[in-house]
């Protein structure tokens, strides 16, 4: 997956119908009495959960108890987010990540028993990510940009002194992928293009660098063996979908070891190699696995209706196992399963109760043929109210990236919107993930071009639709698919009745030229993909720009943006809502103060949210702000 992305997470699989008089409409307000949750490492004694939760309407830590399902809030952040990451082996402490407004300078915190918190990671612009815990459970293992705001080294700590050492000097700005169970080994990758990179093991004693990427294509690490001796990686050499791979550390030897016509998009042995955990995903839904790896049978999973289990993790007894499970008209649940028992239960309940999913809408996956013949794949959110004799306005969708994916699952944007009568097609244009490698390199260097046809023959698609009101479609999207927006606005002025672009890139130039330091590891990738904007590419990037011809901008813009966004600079929206108002084009402008990339406090999304329900009624049902 290419890593420009703020990705919008589609949801859902097939689409049913409902007597329309029956659906209550709800307000933003109470799709926000949803909870959001994450995470899920059970404590040493494998009698709690620790996740993150929003309910307190940012995320905090908390605790679930594994007996009776009771919920305890262990941090009362009220500004910024906290992350839960794990415990502490041992203690009963707790870690958790945090960054300032947004701005994605995460740091390590550890919450003592006492209440007492220390930031782990403090130096100035610091940004640490936690990795996981040594094998005995001694230290703390993370990786850090502190030397060198450009690349990040691997530390460890040991538990209770909190010193950190350095494991791993990454002078030539690898992208760290693994570390063996004895820490002698460290996988680590080299990004060539957003498609193609190098992947290596370096060994720690022998100061020896070995390049496993033989051939040319797109790898990944997928840990090593208990014991050490095996290696696993994904790639996609000499196939159009990623599969998994395993190699013999001593002879290096490749043995297959799963593969089908869909991409597998990770896969991890449990803590004693028990279980092989293996993600599929299969045709914009996950697909997960759950293999016995001693008699190479599968784990018989739950089935869930209109819906997918998101992620799976194991407990250190190998007795347990959460389970992340989501659909498009609910939010994600978490739930435990006990081997032992064979018996799963329902942790988590995230749905406010004021909302009746019948009145919500599952997702469908459609097919249209753009420009040029080729499929695109799509996620299609078709309202109850929408029929022949009440048609219903509509919106393109464009996720982030470039290199996204529209997946099913929960939105709770689109839910709202679909909820008010919009009809909501999610396109996967080309140069999306998921549809093979052919597929996700179409759009190379052609951004705002070929993929952009793609959105607006989704346009065309809904036009074809009886219950569509053809003459009311506007397009949406976040993050490069702020950047479609804009780019459909400008560069077809007259193919969208409204815009609503979500911190997307108007000036490609900036853009690519301020991109965070913390990425120069990616930056060489990225600019073979995008162009480079110190070179010749940089007329093309002026070309396709929105900025630079905004006076092609005829009909009205909503634009929402984050302060601290590092990748997408506040300054962006500032200077395209400044064109658009000089050309006298209606335009909307939120701006919040302490967001980033993407908005992630309740108070904030819902009055950005609500504010675009008002727009796109104004200019798409012609009713009154």
């Amino acid at each position: 997956m290419k890593p420009f992305i703020l990705l919008f997470m589609l949801f859902g699989v097939t689409a049913f119908s409902q007597d329309s008089t029956s659906v209550e409409n709800y307000t933003i307000e109470q799709f926000y009495g949803n909870t959001r949750v994450g995470g899920g490492e059970f404590s040493n004694d494998e009698t709690k959960l620790l996740i993150s939760s929003d309910e307190s309407g940012i995320f905090n830590v908390y605790e679930i108890d594994l007996k009776d399902g009771s919920k305890k809030q262990v941090t009362h952040s009220k500004e910024d987010s906290f992350f839960a990451e794990d415990y502490v082996p041992g203690t009963g402490e707790i870690i958790y990540s945090a960054d300032k407004g947004g701005n994605e300078i995460s740091q390590l915190y550890l919450l003592k028993k006492n209440g007492e918190v220390k930031n782990l990671t403090p130096e100035e612009n610091e940004k640490a990510n936690f990795i996981r815990w040594s094998e005995d459970n001694k230290s703390l293992i993370y990786i850090s940009n502190k030397r060198d705001p450009k690349f990040f080294d691997v530390y460890k700590m040991v538990i209770g002194s909190w010193e950190p050492k350095m494991l791993y000097q990454n002078d030539e700005g690898y992208q760290l992928e693994g570390l063996s169970h004895d820490e002698k080994l460290i996988a680590l990758s080299q990004p060539i293009t957003t498609s193609e990179n190098k992947l290596f093991i370096y060994d720690r004693e022998k100061d020896q660098l070995k390049e496993i990427s033989e051939e040319k294509g797109s790898y990944s690490a997928s840990g090593f063996s208990k014991d050490d001796q095996k290696f696993y990686y994904i790639t996609d050499v000499g196939k159009e979908f990623s599969y998994l791979v395993e190699y013999d550390l001593e002879s290096g030897e490749t043995t297959p070891v799963y593969e089908t016509n869909w991409d597998v998009m990770y896969s991890y042995l449990s803590k004693n190699d028990m279980y092989r955990v293996i993600g599929i995903n299969e045709d914009g839904k996950n697909k997960i696995l759950v293999i016995d790896t001693q008699s190479q049978e599968q784990v018989d999973l739950p089935s869930v209706p209109d819906g997918d289990i998101k992620e799976v993790n194991f407990s250190e007894s190998e007795n347990l196992m959460r389970l992340t499970i989501g659909t498009s008209k609910t939010p994600n649940n978490l739930y435990v399963y006990d081997f032992g028992t064979n018996k799963i239960r329902k942790l988590t309940n995230t749905l406010n109760p004021e909302i009746d999913p019948d009145d919500l809408v599952a997702s469908e996956v459609v097919r249209y043929e753009s420009f040029d013949g080729l499929e695109i794949p799509a996620i299609f959110y078709k309202p109850h109210q929408a029929s022949e004799d009440n048609k219903v306005p509509a919106l393109v969708w464009v996720h982030g990236g470039p290199g996204g994916q529209s997946r099913t699952g929960y939105s709770a944007l689109i839910q709202y919107l679909v909820n008010h009568g919009y009809a909501v097609l999610a396109v996967n244009n080309r140069g999306s993930s998921g549809y093979g490698k052919t597929f996700y390199k179409m759009d190379d260097k052609k951004h705002g071009e070929e993929d952009l046809k793609d959105v607006i023959w989704g346009k065309k698609w809904l036009q074809e639709q009886e219950y569509i009101d053809d003459e009311n479609i506007g397009i949406i999207g976040g993050s490069y698919g702020g950047y479609m927006t804009m780019a459909a606005m400008t560069f077809n002025p007259e193919e969208f009745d409204a815009g609503v672009n979500l911190f997307g890139v108007t000036n490609w130039l900036r853009t690519l030229k301020s991109i965070p330091p913390y990425w120069e590891a990616f930056k060489t990738a990225l600019y073979e993909e995008m162009g480079d904007p110190t070179t010749k590419d940089s007329i093309a990037l002026y070309n396709k720009s929105p900025l630079f011809h905004a006076d092609k901008v005829k009909n009205p813009v909503m634009v929402l943006q984050g302060a601290n966004d590092p990748r997408v600079l506040q300054v962006e929206s500032d200077e395209i809502v400044s064109e658009l108002k000089k050309n006298n084009v209606p335009v909307e402008y939120v701006i919040f103060e302490d967001e980033g990339h993407g908005f992630i406090k309740k108070e904030n999304e819902i009055k950005g949210y609500k504010q675009i329900l008002a727009f796109l009624d104004k200019y798409l049902k012609d009713e009154e702000m």
